[in-house]
């Protein structure tokens, strides 16, 4: 009936195959919901820790009077080791998946959380961000394996509701630091441990789903669709989706990183107030990731890739002379257009290499985001040498390298 799919290399031994469905069946079967549920809310509370750190930079600079180059380092740190480790923990499980895995890299954000809350020294914040990333590496690559196999044939949808988990929880981030943090200060991070202690539960209850769906097989060759672009066009084809992705990501980090310093340097809003506006833009992001999977799954991924990216364009050109009201209102377009590009370029990856999921999922969660955390730390430093306002000017032509989509090549119909 189903028939087994190779998730490693034809030159690894002892490969992991993880019982997919095929085509016709799966959407037959349908999603399995409850599972993509289960991934989804995991993603919300692990991004939602993760977005602390950001959302308490405020905090962290005026406690330890750190400059906009040491803020940078912090999100350097964080993203850093996520984009060391995804791509090596992806590869890994591609040859021997590890169902509870996800369940132990949740505990590092677990101890992050604990020490970032007590730490007061520089480089023990940096150490917390740190181990705050690592947990980010071990749940991205076996997590969105698992959104895949539980997709029922949909995989822009499921990718999409596996996104849209992040997003919100990466928009959380900034309305719990202004309920909880600003109020009761560094020590009340620790408060947040309790959310990992409940996404250690949940994920290993998904690894006793997880479990019975992989098995240890000998390595079969699986004959290449004729119509699939040749290994050079797949090349080009990922470096331009890391290109895409790497654009998308680092305005989204700048927003992310510095959205509240521009604000409360050029309109002289509060704290809490800034952090609102940037749980405004942030939510906006999680709606667009959302809707992204479905319209590739529709319309194709490409067009949605080709629309999210340069649509966004002219709003990102706007924003930084407008006024606070229009700055808001541009947030939320830019927002809800940027982020609908996530899923399909996920997807597409993918399918352009369909054996390697687990890694290919680790590049473009961890080296991507990981280049978006160098970025960062760069714009940090260009901050301290220059100005907010003129940082969000340079990166307001970011979403023109969208025209690079035009390399991707057409994939067979019976992938998308």
């Amino acid at each position: 009936m189903n028939k087994p799919v190779v998730v490693s290399e034809e030159t690894l031994t002892g490969p992991v195959v993880v019982s997919d469905v095929a085509p016709a069946a799966a959407k037959a079967a349908g999603p399995a919901y409850v599972v993509l549920a289960g991934i989804s809310f995991s993603h919300f509370l692990n991004d939602t820790m993760q977005s602390l750190i950001a959302s308490v930079y405020p905090i962290l600079k005026d406690t330890y009077a750190l400059d906009f180059a040491q803020i940078g380092m912090i999100t350097l740190a964080f993203q850093f080791t996520a984009s060391l480790l995804q791509p090596v923990v992806g590869h890994y499980t591609d040859k021997k998946a590890q169902p509870y895995s996800l369940s132990i890299g949740m505990a590092s954000t677990f101890f992050g959380l604990l020490l970032l809350s007590a730490a007061h020294q520089y480089l023990v914040i940096l150490v917390a961000a740190a181990l705050v990333g690592l947990g980010s590496a071990v749940f991205h690559p076996e997590s969105a394996r698992i959104a895949r196999l539980a997709s029922g044939g949909r995989y822009g949808f499921a990718q999409s509701v596996f996104q849209l988990g992040g997003s919100f929880g990466t928009s959380m981030g900034p309305v719990l630091a202004a309920l909880i943090v600003v109020p009761f200060g560094q020590g009340s991070i620790a408060w947040f441990s309790s959310i990992a202690f409940l996404a250690i539960l949940i994920l290993w209850r998904i690894g006793r789903w997880y479990e019975p769906q992989i098995k240890a097989k000998k390595t079969v060759a699986i004959e290449a669709h004729p119509d699939a672009p040749s290994s050079r066009r797949v090349v080009v084809a990922l470096l331009v989706l890391v290109a895409l992705l790497f654009s998308k990501q680092l305005y989204v980090s700048s927003l992310s990183s510095y959205y509240i310093f521009y604000l409360i340097d050029r309109f002289g809003v509060s704290t809490q107030a800034a952090q609102m506006y940037l749980f405004i833009f942030l939510a906006a992001n999680a709606v667009g990731a959302f809707l992204g999977g479905p319209l590739g799954d529709r319309f194709g991924r490409k067009i949605v890739i080709w629309i999210s990216i340069l649509g966004a364009l002219p709003f990102t050109l706007a924003l930084p002379y407008a006024g606070l009201t229009a700055s808001a209102v541009l947030s939320v377009v830019i927002g809800l257009i940027i982020s609908s590009t996530t899923s399909s370029i996920i997807v597409f990856a993918q399918e352009l290499v369909p054996h390697r999921f687990g890694m290919i999922s680790g590049v473009f969660f961890g080296v991507a985001f990981g280049i978006g955390g160098l970025g960062a730390a760069v714009l940090g430093k260009l901050a301290d040498h220059t100005s907010i306002a003129f940082v969000y000017q340079v990166c307001a032509y970011l979403p023109a390298i969208g025209l690079l989509a035009v390399f991707l090549p057409k994939l067979p119909r019976h992938v998308r």
